[in-house]
């Protein structure tokens, strides 16, 4: 199964009420017309005066019932014949086949409604209320709308609008995360509890070694037991060493052995895991600051990526957070999981239009290869119900 369309089944499955409220939107104050299954498409044929139609022939009447006398014995019997069939009245109009008229008859036409203020305005709360936030939700809106009021829209060409318009506020941020030739290259790995850093760190690494690269990681999150276990599950399945430390100690220590470690052996990049920190607390927070002052004082440009895991669950919380998070550890990347989920996904629209930051990857569940590159325009077709 491609990305994208694991990507719309779980999506668009979790935030269906988007792709159910465009519908009521246009139906609200849906124009419908009846069609005309004689009439050919196009303006042409909505101005055409209709043509006269051709008199009525005259239905014969059956004559009364005649029986023939039986031929004598020996006569021979003269060949049967049938009738040839009726030659159509000259300007009678062609005769059509069933299938024809059955289509002609029951071709739906689908609802078209008058694009105006109110309409508007029912766009931007449905995208408000898909976790979009109002600024956001009320440009992607204005952008729409421009040079389009007063059109007869469906529901298919406002998803392909919307779609358009989230997809260009998107692109700009779409970047795989980098790769510099330092080795090792330093990757801190961020996010508040249950985000999915210990996950997302598994599948980063399982995804760089199959690319050709040498990876270790560094079991950050020593306060809690099932993190390092987790990653060592990881590490064993990728190949990839884990470092790990006695659980309660002290991790910015352990982050600088590791950068030891990597450099010993020449890997290509060093994944460090961090405890989950809630932004509100202070003393949480400290730590993070703490292993970022300690691995500089070994390279002083490390580390070379901070990327902030975010639970697309959290809705417009996340956005609080990548506020904290930008200011304690210079977030250089954002990694989105759980679109699965209870998500309704526009929240990731926020974020790019907000912060434009770096959207590197979009998780869509929990096997390997349910991490993959964050491409716009697929994401905006599966957030608003669209094919590829």
């Amino acid at each position: 199964m491609s990305f994208f369309k694991k990507l719309k089944d779980r999506l668009t499955r979790s935030s269906s009420k988007l792709e159910e409220g465009l519908d009521a939107i246009v139906e609200e104050g849906a124009e419908t017309e009846a069609p005309d299954p004689e009439a050919a498409s196009g303006p042409e044929a909505a101005a055409r005066e209709p043509e006269p139609q051709a008199a009525p022939r005259p239905v014969p009447v059956a004559p009364a019932l005649d029986i023939a006398p039986l031929p004598s014995p020996g006569a021979p019997v003269p060949p049967a014949t049938s009738e040839p069939e009726a030659e159509p009245a000259p300007g009678a109009p062609a005769k059509r086949g069933l299938l024809d008229r059955l289509m002609g008859r029951t071709a739906p036409v689908a609802p078209r409604r008058v694009l105006d203020d109110e309409m508007l305005e029912q766009l931007e709360e449905l995208l408000i209320a898909a976790d979009m936030g109002v600024d956001t939700a009320l440009r992607v809106t204005a952008n729409l709308a421009e040079g389009r009021m007063g059109r007869r829209v469906s529901t298919e060409e406002i998803k392909r609008l919307l779609a358009t318009e989230i997809a260009r506020v998107m692109e700009p941020v779409a970047t795989p995360m980098p790769l510099f030739p330092k080795r090792p290259q330093v990757v801190l790995v961020v996010g508040v509890n249950g985000s999915g850093k210990t996950t997302t760190i598994g599948k980063l690494a399982s995804q760089f070694r199959a690319a050709g690269k040498s990876v270790v990681i560094a079991a950050g999150d020593t306060f809690r037991a099932a993190a390092v276990e987790q990653l060592q599950v990881w590490g064993d399945r990728a190949g990839v060493p884990v470092m790990t430390a006695p659980e309660g100690s002290d991790p910015a220590s352990l982050a600088f052995d590791a950068m030891g470690r990597a450099e010993a052996d020449g890997a290509d990049l060093l994944l460090i895991d961090t405890a989950g920190r809630l932004q509100n607390r202070a003393d949480l927070m400290e730590e993070l600051s703490k292993i970022v002052r300690v691995i500089r004082k070994k390279d002083e440009s490390a580390p070379h990526n901070t990327l902030l895991v975010l639970d697309a669950t959290t809705g417009q919380n996340a956005l609080n957070q990548v506020e904290v998070f930008r200011k304690l550890a210079q977030v250089s990347g954002l990694v989105m999981t759980k679109l699965d989920g209870t998500a309704k996904g526009g929240v990731l629209v926020a974020l790019a239009d907000r912060f434009g930051l770096p959207i590197h990857a979009i998780g869509v569940g929990e096997q390997i290869d349910d991490l993959d590159a964050f491409d716009p325009e697929e994401f905006a077709a599966a957030l608003v119900g669209l094919d590829a």
